[in-house]
C-alpha cells in the first residue's frame, strides 16, 4: 500500500434513530471527502447485546468480529454521535467495549476521527470529549483539529429529505476531512519509518 495512495474511512453512527440528526451527517461524509478518499459506513451497533463477560466467554458476536475486521482495514475511522446526558451514548460505549475485547484490537494505534450534531448550542462537544478519554485507553490516534460540532443541527439538516443544507457546516466537514486524510498519511510516514 502507498503512503500517498488512496484512503479508505470507516463510519461509527452512535445513533439508532431512523430520522437522526447525526445520522444525516454521516451520510453527508461521502460526498465532502477529498477525491482520494471513500467513506463507508459500518453498519448498525444495534445488533451488539450489552455487553458481559459470560456472553464473551462463549464466543465474540459475530456483528462484533464483523466491525472489527472492517475497523483493522480501514486506514481511519470517523465517529459520528449524539449526546446524551452530557455523555456518550449508551450504546456507542457498548460497541466499544465489546471491540476492544478483540484480538488484535482495532483501534490500536487507529486514525479517528469525532464529529457530532445536536439540537443544542454546544452541538455534542461533551461526548466528544468522553470519547478522547475512552480512546486514550485504547490507543487510538484522536485527530484533533479541525473539530466538527454541529449546533442547533435541526436548522442545517433537512427534516424531510434528511440532507445536511448548511453551506457553512459542510465546508467544515470537508476540511475537517481533508486534514483527516493529511493526518493519516502524516501517521503512515510515521510507521514506515519506525
Amino acid at each position: 500500500m502507498s503512503i500517498d495512495g488512496p484512503l479508505h474511512f470507516v463510519v461509527l453512527l452512535g445513533s439508532l434513530r431512523r430520522g437522526s440528526l447525526n445520522g444525516a451527517l454521516a451520510r453527508a461524509l461521502p460526498a465532502l471527502a477529498p477525491a482520494d478518499v471513500t467513506v463507508e459506513p459500518l453498519g448498525s451497533i444495534g445488533g451488539f447485546p450489552i455487553y458481559d463477560g459470560d456472553v464473551e466467554a462463549q464466543g465474540i458476536p459475530a456483528p462484533v468480529v464483523a466491525m472489527g475486521e472492517a475497523i483493522r482495514k480501514a486506514d481511519g475511522v470517523v465517529v459520528v454521535t449524539p449526546e446524551y446526558n452530557y455523555s456518550i451514548p449508551g450504546g456507542v460505549k457498548n460497541a466499544i467495549d465489546w471491540l476492544s475485547r478483540l484480538k488484535p484490537q482495532p483501534f490500536l494505534d487507529k486514525p479517528i476521527a469525532l464529529e457530532s450534531a445536536s439540537v443544542g448550542m454546544l452541538g455534542g462537544a461533551r461526548a466528544q470529549y468522553h470519547l478522547r478519554q475512552t480512546f486514550v485507553m485504547l490507543e487510538a490516534r484522536v485527530f484533533n483539529k479541525p473539530e466538527v460540532f454541529v449546533t442547533q443541527a435541526h436548522t442545517k439538516i433537512d427534516a424531510k429529505t434528511g440532507e445536511l443544507t448548511d453551506a457553512p457546516t459542510r465546508e467544515i466537514i470537508a476540511q475537517q476531512l481533508k486534514a483527516f486524510a493529511a493526518f493519516v498519511r502524516a501517521h503512515r510516514r510515521g510507521a514506515a519509518t519506525t
